[in-house]
């Protein structure tokens, strides 16, 4: 077996040599990322969590994020020490805007009984949670971590969120599955955005990499279920509502109404000559 395919593993050697950027461990790029998540959120069956078990918590995830960048420092431009102490002076930040996601939670879905429920029970929370701990990392200029980070929740969450993604606070993602956010979208405060959506280019191109492609989504708009808005001149101009299953590639003027002009039929079923027995 080795003889017939001697040809095969030399075209993967010669393949995999000339790839050789420095790769964090993605199993400790995710063990970070869980422990991050933790340490910001420590919800347990007891109430009551002493500052000295946070504070070990945080020490842990920084001796794990210094382990991953000094795996690859030759690609920073900055000491692994250096990135690491910036990044956890702007986690505090980074916390703030988390605690008012979560209320917006809370505020906006009468389903949400407590920040808790929001914590434990929603992948839209998680992803964002996880989003914003990347995004410094991006801000950092960290190659490829940050986006292990948004892809490992994505996994988890079927919501897709580019670290570079500029996102301010309050957002709430209400269920979240196949949402799709990408990397030079902008989206203002209190914006609420539902499943299926997609913020993304309108053309893919390798020229494109150093400018906006994605849409600006101002304040206060929402977004429903399977609407996709495309590209990167394209604005949404703050209190608009966006229905579902919208096409937008032009932008739109605030305090608007975006929706499908179709109609839906009902009809007595004695009347209906059509199968009803349909097949897909």
């Amino acid at each position: 077996m080795t003889h017939k395919n001697s040809d095969f593993v030399s075209r993967l050697n010669k393949f995999n040599s000339g790839y050789c950027a420095e790769v964090p461990s993605v199993a400790l790029s995710r063990q970070f990322t869980e422990s991050l998540v933790h340490a910001l959120f420590p919800i347990r069956e007891k109430c009551a969590i002493e500052e000295d078990e946070i504070a070990i918590e945080l020490e842990r995830c920084s001796v794990r994020l210094r382990e991953l960048l000094y795996s690859i420092r030759d690609s920073l431009a900055r000491t692994p020490s250096e990135i690491a102490d910036d990044f956890f002076s702007r986690l505090p930040e980074a916390f703030e805007q988390l605690a008012e996601d979560a209320g917006a939670v809370v505020k906006f879905d009468p389903a949400a009984s407590c920040v808790e429920e929001v914590i434990t029970c929603y992948p839209g929370f998680y992803s964002i949670i996880v989003y914003r701990v990347a995004h410094i990392l991006y801000d950092l200029k960290v190659p490829l971590l940050p986006r292990i980070m948004t892809e490992y929740a994505h996994e988890k969450t079927g919501i897709d969120i580019n670290p570079g993604a500029k996102i301010e606070s309050p957002f709430f993602i209400d269920h979240g599955t196949g949402i799709v956010i990408g990397e030079t979208a902008r989206i203002g405060r209190e914006v609420r955005i539902y499943q299926g959506v997609t913020l993304g280019a309108l053309t893919v191109e390798r020229s494109m990499a150093n400018t906006k492609r994605h849409p600006t989504i101002e304040d206060h708009v929402v977004i429903y279920a399977g609407s996709t808005i495309l590209g990167g001149d394209t604005v949404i101009g703050h209190h608009t509502v966006v229905g579902g299953n919208t096409w937008i590639t032009e932008s739109i003027l605030p305090h608007s109404v975006v929706y499908r002009n179709h109609r839906v039929v009902v009809k007595d079923r004695k009347d209906f000559d059509m199968p009803i027995d349909f097949q897909i």
